[in-house]
């Protein structure tokens, strides 16, 4: 019982209350008590001071030049956007020039009915009649998606944006249903006309458009409905309605107006004429 006794009242080996004790005879702040301590935490302290200080000067010095070259940049943004819009205002120009002078060389090359009507159909002049207007524009929420290829034709992506693919398949279904001439957004489509993606854009003829997609087509256009939605191209829009939000309207339109493409430029292509006929 004797050692039972002892291991109770002395549950602390001696050795650490000893150690406890010096402890607390020297203090418990732990701050050095000798003058070459002290004389070394506050160099330190000073070191600390001194970096801290010279780090804030040299960001003060710095901002003026990080200032500098920003504005410099802008700058240099602005000027060249500047310029760009210019060149593109002599493209335009240019284009224009082109096209009247094609309408011109078709109205003097015979002056036939023919002649007006290649004319149409190459989107060398403005045309106007009756048809439809089918708007198509992302759904409410829709996201980037995760990757940059387009949406294919049998897997639809779940981003709810509208694709080049699928105004690829809306044009081709109008066109399969008898319309006569089309433009998207203003931009009037012709044999040589591309439908193309850049990112999440959608280029015609290398324009950017922005949603919503106006799409006009001339034709008759009860038939020109009818035909488009029953198929298989109308279908697909549809589904994009139901499955991915994407929305779509389509009208029957007594008279709408298609202005002539910019310019219709062919460098290869020669016309056929047949032995016998002038």
């Amino acid at each position: 019982m004797s050692l039972l006794t002892n291991v109770m009242d002395h549950s602390l080996d001696d050795g650490y209350a000893e150690a406890a004790a010096r402890k607390k005879a020297a203090g418990a702040s732990g701050l050095p008590k000798t003058l070459r301590a002290k004389l070394g935490l506050a160099a330190g302290l000073v070191l600390a001071a001194l970096v801290v200080t010279l780090g804030a000067a040299q960001a003060r010095v710095a901002a003026p030049v990080v200032a500098k070259e920003r504005q410099e940049l802008i700058d240099r943004i602005d000027k060249e956007t500047s310029s760009a819009d210019k060149l593109e205002g002599t493209v335009d120009k240019l284009r224009d020039d082109v096209s009247a002078r094609q309408r011109a060389a078709l109205r003097t090359s015979g002056g036939s009915g023919q002649a007006d009507l290649v004319s149409m159909l190459s989107g060398a002049t403005a045309v106007h009649g009756p048809g439809v207007k089918l708007v198509v524009d992302d759904a409410k929420e829709a996201s980037t998606g995760g990757g940059d290829n387009p949406r294919e034709t049998a897997d639809f992506s779940d981003t709810g944006r509208v694709r080049d693919r699928d105004m690829q398949r809306v044009v081709n279904g109008l066109w399969a249903a008898g319309a006569e001439a089309i433009s998207i957004n203003g931009q009037r489509l012709t044999a040589l006309s591309a439908i193309r993606a850049a990112g999440d854009a959608i280029l015609v003829d290398n324009r950017p458009l922005v949603p919503p997609y106006t799409v006009l087509a001339v034709g008759d256009g009860k038939r020109l409905s009818t035909r488009f939605q029953d198929g298989a191209d109308g279908l697909y829009l549809h589904a994009l309605e139901d499955n991915y939000g994407i929305r779509a309207t389509i009208a029957v339109e007594s008279d709408l107006r298609l202005a002539a493409a910019p310019s219709v430029i062919v460098r290869t292509a020669q016309p056929r004429t047949e032995k016998g006929t002038s």
